[in-house]
């Protein structure tokens, strides 16, 4: 049920707020917070994490994960250790000593296909990650095999980001029955209307459109379609959407459970031509 889903996101995304502002969601259900200095004035980041979660189980009735770490890198490692409903503290003084066991799969970003190259000149561990020359590993894999050298280390200087770019705007909805794809112009209409009223908050056009379905089997089909003008409004984003929908060629008789309507390609200041010289009139 993703509209629940998002509505138990926000009220935890609200907990967190009452205790720092330094608040950078990864998804809907995951994120970093700084609580170097806190709004409840709270000792330590593991009391700050221990109330987090008590006030989300007896508010929300839900559990949750934390990790307390000195940076990113070790707060993840550390997040995953007690799952589910877990919570786990890695000190500065101990962190090489707990990360070295560990399988470089287990780095953030370090999927099958780069764990399987790691493999290959004998890296399996973080502790042989370490081991390993830096100029060997910046040889193979450039400035991701030094990144990666200096997680092996417990190195990690990236600040919690408040400000991450969004890259795409987006809203779904399950239906209570399956629908057939001809029943489903209300719902794309509704969900584009949803979609457009996110993008205008950020003011910046977008030039791609998507049709997200889920048949009722679970398969999830897109259909995108890039355009050199963005959509001028929800009715025009709608009419894209409909037209994607008749991309789909799965048999008539397909039911589907889900439709999403998402917006991406935002434009960025430097995408941009020079502004004509009448935009400024009027400027105080």
């Amino acid at each position: 049920d993703f509209t629940r889903y998002k509505t138990a996101s926000r009220a935890v995304r609200g907990i967190f707020a009452r205790h720092t502002e330094h608040i950078e969601p990864l998804s809907l259900d995951e994120a970093y917070l700084d609580v170097t200095e806190n709004l409840t004035g709270l000792p330590t980041a593991t009391a700050v994490a221990e109330k987090i979660r008590a006030q989300i189980r007896e508010e929300l009735q839900l559990t949750a994960s934390a990790g307390v770490a000195s940076n990113k890198f070790l707060a993840k490692i550390a997040s995953d250790w007690n799952k589910p409903d877990g919570l786990f503290v890695i000190r500065p003084e101990r962190a090489q000593e707990l990360i070295a066991p560990l399988s470089v799969g287990r780095i953030p970003g370090v999927g099958p296909v780069m764990e399987k190259k790691l493999s290959a000149l004998g890296i399996g561990r973080i502790a042989d990650l370490r081991a390993t020359d830096p100029a060997l590993l910046e040889q193979r894999f450039g400035r991701y095999g030094l990144r990666l050298h200096e997680l092996s280390l417990g190195i990690d200087e990236r600040p919690v980001s408040t400000d991450r770019e969004r890259i795409s705007v987006s809203a779904e909805d399950t239906f209570p029955e399956d629908l057939l794809l001809d029943d489903l112009e209300p719902h794309i209409r509704r969900m584009a209307t949803r979609t457009w009223e996110a993008a205008l908050k950020l003011k910046k056009p977008a030039h791609t459109v998507v049709l997200k379905l889920k048949t009722s089997d679970f398969r999830i089909l897109t259909r995108s379609l890039t355009r050199p003008k963005p959509p001028e409004s929800s009715d025009a984003l709608a009419q894209i959407a409909l037209d994607l929908r008749e991309r789909v060629r799965l048999p008539p008789e397909t039911r589907y459970r889900l439709v999403g309507v998402g917006l991406s390609g935002f434009e960025r200041p430097e995408d941009r031509g020079p502004l004509q010289p009448e935009l400024f009139a009027g400027i105080g």
